[in-house]
């Protein structure tokens, strides 16, 4: 069994547990595949076990591949979908991070994690991803995102106006600084902190949340993931800001926008023990109310 992995860093305080886990690799005969750039920085701290092999990019990541583990927080995890694209390999969470929304599987439970894997003791949750299309060529090879596309206005610029349509009908223009279309997966992050809904990963929907509307009567709203949502953007700027989880360019605001489900979905693990609902208690604090302490 072979298993890619990859992370951005190797933290002091990580070192003990990253050997630990090559370790349990190794107890269980799982050849490790690590990532070139993150293989140099381990290689003076962390013994590996002799099968270690490298990748450097999605092209190296081939059929016999069963398992791609990120070791970090959700950011890193986002990372990894950029290299999975649609190979369909299960991605593995494991949290180095701090909240580990998505990177649901903590330090404390490595061991029962590779044990798992091995024996294939898990649940693969089966995620919505969102493809970007545009009139100019935006993010290279992967225009597409597991939690969010969003539109901002440049920092030095005034509020924007983004006419948004659903299958070519107008739907709204908004007077913001910005507009989210959020996937399910997604709805727990940026789209949240803006007072976004919490949605289910297999609600089959996506949200479209204003970032500081100027109007009172503007909340976000749940829409279809069949939906092909199309932007026009007015700006007294001539660029605006477009992301896709964490990456940004920057074009012209007379660009040609349109966002929709992509045809293939993303896998990620979790163990038997955890589900969403247990993630929106421990991690998000849902429903906590101090007077029961």
């Amino acid at each position: 069994m072979k298993v890619a992995i990859y992370s951005r860093v190797l933290d002091s305080t990580q070192q003990q547990d990253v050997q630990l886990f090559f370790d349990e690799l190794d107890k269980e005969q799982m050849i490790p595949v690590v990532y070139e750039p993150y293989l140099k920085t381990i290689n003076p701290h962390i013994s590996l076990p002799a099968s270690t092999e490298t990748f450097s990019g999605t092209e190296d990541l081939s059929e016999d591949i069963d398992f791609f583990i990120s070791l970090g927080g959700d950011g890193t995890l986002l990372d990894t979908v950029t290299l999975v694209r649609n190979k369909r390999i299960p991605i593995v969470g494991i949290n180095f991070g701090r909240l580990g929304f998505l990177a649901g599987i903590g330090r404390d439970e490595m061991t029962t994690a590779v044990k798992a894997l091995a024996r294939r003791s898990y649940i693969i949750d089966r995620r919505t991803l969102i493809h970007l299309d545009s009139n100019v060529p935006l993010f290279h090879d992967v225009p597409y995102a597991l939690n969010e596309f969003a539109i901002h206005k440049r920092d030095t610029a005034p509020m924007v106006k983004i006419h948004t349509y659903l299958n070519g009908e107008l739907l709204n223009t908004y007077w913001a600084d910005g507009l989210i279309l959020a996937t399910p997966t997604g709805s727990t992050g940026y789209s949240l902190s803006l007072g976004g809904p919490v949605v289910f990963p297999e609600s089959s929907s996506f949200v479209l949340t204003p970032i500081a509307p100027h109007n009172l009567n503007v909340r976000p709203i749940i829409i279809p993931d069949s939906t092909i949502v199309s932007f026009e953007v007015e700006s007294r700027s001539d660029d605006i800001i477009c992301s896709l989880d964490s990456r940004r360019e920057i074009v012209n605001k007379n660009v040609l926008l349109a966002v929709r489900r992509e045809n293939f979905m993303m896998n990620l693990v979790r163990l038997n023990e955890n589900n969403f609902l247990q993630t929106l208690r421990n991690k998000l604090s849902w429903g906590l109310d101090r007077r029961n302490f």
